[in-house]
């Protein structure tokens, strides 16, 4: 089952950090939360691992209309997107499935929140790829 939408890019990963960050203010999303799974995992657990960073994204309009028909929506929030460089040093940028994620509630009212947050994802996606890849544009 698909759960993420994503992006490669070929920009260097801090770039792309904060390229993905610039993309989700323009959507009109704060990122609420920037966890570094390298320097964690460094830091906790002595181990190694890849460039590899979580954003907790919110749109507070929109959180704060699915938790008025959703109390318990805010176990599911933020909505996360991942940053991460992959073996081959291309940079992955990958954002949560709104529609998987807001499935498990079982809640119709929320469907259209959902798709809202589908397609400002979407263009978040575009917009870093756009910047580090303008032929994309064509």
């Amino acid at each position: 089952m698909e759960y993420t939408t994503q992006t490669t890019t070929d920009g260097e990963f801090d770039d792309v950090v904060d390229a993905t960050i610039a993309a989700l203010n323009d959507e009109g999303f704060g990122v609420l939360c920037d966890i570094d799974i390298q320097a964690t995992l460094e830091e906790k657990l002595g181990e190694e691992f890849r460039q590899y960073r979580i954003l907790g994204a919110c749109n507070p309009s929109l959180a704060y209309e699915g938790l008025n028909e959703e109390i318990e929506l805010g176990a599911l929030l933020p909505c996360n997107v991942i940053v991460y460089e992959r073996d081959d040093g291309a940079v992955v940028v990958s954002a949560v499935d709104p529609g998987q994620l807001i499935g498990i509630t079982d809640n119709d009212a929320l469907d259209s929140i959902a798709t809202e947050v589908s397609e400002r994802f979407d263009r978040v996606l575009t917009a870093v790829t756009d910047e580090f890849d303008p032929a994309s544009e064509a």
